[in-house]
């Protein structure tokens, strides 16, 4: 019988050329078209198939307008048709709560009052986030919409060039159980409070280069991962006795931050120890990833009976294989958090990646020819989905072949794509160019 049923199982296309691959399998689009683009999702989520419960998008470059209005657009879709109920975002976990509760119709009056401590990475300048963000409020405001979007950060609590105290995660646990047990926590919270000194010791940017300028490894930082661990066990032991007194949900928000706290700790110390350079970033960087698909996790635990979930973040991170970031002579390597996520979801994770043609606000020029770029914009658009198969059926010898496509003049967060991106990612979501993103900062053209 299985013999039987593997033979009327249809073998996966097999293409000639890269070109062919292109013309039958692109599905063009436009974003502002909501006939081609709600064709275009419906049809990408039917071939993702029922398993998926977090969906990843990737960002070719942090600056991309055109991306975030897809983002907005595919997240509205995925509610209205495809079940989802959260989106998240790379940006501080923990800062994401104050958005969270904006969404909710609580918290801040105005979406003015969270833009700068609901994100981390000035995100919540971006209009198009505010736009997202005040759409969710507005679905949840409808009586009519049962189930209540949630919005999360997924990246650690880190800056672009400094990592936060790891205060605010502590003391949210401290919170919790306090509100339990009034009395009992006070001990522990003189105690950690005494070890955090002041955040500005614990987010001094130049601790990024320097190890001699981080407060990670002193014996105060010591002593307060010490603390953390009596912390995490104290909910472990009393876990029947806070659930009952709190419920789950609370519980476990709890522990996520005693988690993270922990994990906070050890990006710290990372920072703080005498070795290479580039030694020391790229275990800063596994660090960093590994919390993101920790989070992720979470998130998608918490939702379990609510919706799927879309994570929006750079492709470097929700790709499956390993990251590469050329840091002047070093090439620095390390898992990123989509290959964390394919481990611990299998089939239940699956993830598109983004690329574009031309920004001339990004400082993109025109893609050479031949590039998988020039090969993938030749084609109808706007912007069209093309399924990579994870790289079944394609000519893998022409994919070795391709040439690289030159970077950004202005904007280093821009990866191109590479022959990896055929088992990176499961859909490639093409676009023809995009512009800069409304509200981020100024971009000045790098070198000569």
């Amino acid at each position: 019988m299985k013999e039987s049923l593997s033979l009327q199982k249809s073998p996966d296309p097999a293409y000639a050329t890269l070109d062919d691959w292109i013309l039958r399998e692109a599905i063009s689009f436009s974003v502002d078209s909501s006939q081609t683009f709600n064709a275009s999702i419906d049809k990408v989520i039917a071939s993702l198939g029922d398993s998926v419960k977090l969906l990843g998008l990737g960002e070719a470059l942090h600056g991309g307008e055109d991306i975030l209005m897809l983002r907005n657009r595919l997240f509205q879709r995925l509610v209205e048709m495809h079940g989802f109920s959260a989106i998240a975002m790379e940006s501080s976990f923990p800062r994401a709560r104050a958005v969270n509760e904006y969404v909710a119709g609580r918290g801040p009056a105005s979406y003015d009052a969270l833009q700068d401590t609901g994100f981390s990475h000035g995100f919540g300048r971006l209009d198009a986030n505010r736009e997202l963000v005040e759409w969710m409020r507005a679905y949840n405001a409808d009586g009519a919409h049962c189930v209540k979007l949630q919005f999360y950060g997924f990246d650690s609590p880190t800056e672009m060039m400094f990592s936060d105290s790891p205060a605010q995660v502590l003391h949210f646990v401290l919170d919790y159980l306090a509100s339990i047990d009034s009395a009992g926590g006070e001990e522990q919270r003189l105690r950690i409070d005494l070890l955090l000194g002041p955040d500005s010791d614990w987010e001094n940017p130049a601790a990024m280069m320097d190890p001699t300028k981080s407060v990670g490894l002193s014996p105060a930082a010591t002593a307060l991962r010490i603390e953390t661990e009596d912390l995490i066990a104290e909910l472990q032991m009393r876990r029947p006795e806070l659930v009952a007194k709190s419920n789950e949900r609370r519980y476990l928000e709890a522990m996520q931050y005693a988690t993270l706290a922990r994990q906070l700790l050890n990006y710290h110390a990372a920072l703080a120890r005498k070795s290479e350079s580039s030694k020391r970033i790229v275990q800063g960087l596994g660090l960093r990833d590994a919390m993101m698909a920790d989070n992720l996790a979470y998130t998608v635990a918490r939702e379990g009976g609510r919706g799927k979930v879309l994570a929006f973040a750079h492709n470097s991170h929700l790709q499956r294989g390993k990251a590469e970031w050329q840091l002047g002579t070093d090439l620095l390597t390390w898992w990123p958090a989509g290959a964390h996520l394919d481990e611990i979801f299998g089939p239940r994770y699956a993830v598109i990646g983004t690329a574009l043609g031309v920004s001339d606000a990004n400082g993109i020029g025109q893609p050479q020819a031949g590039t998988l770029e020039a090969r993938l914009t030749a084609g109808p658009g706007p912007a069209r989905f093309i399924p990579t198969h994870k790289g079944q059926g394609l000519p893998t010898s022409a994919i070795a072949a391709l040439p690289a496509r030159s970077g950004s003049m202005k904007n280093p967060t821009y990866f191109a794509l590479t022959p990896q991106s055929f088992t990176d990612f499961d859909w490639l979501s093409v676009l023809d160019k995009t512009a800069y993103s409304r509200g981020g900062p100024e971009l000045v053209r790098m070198g000569c």
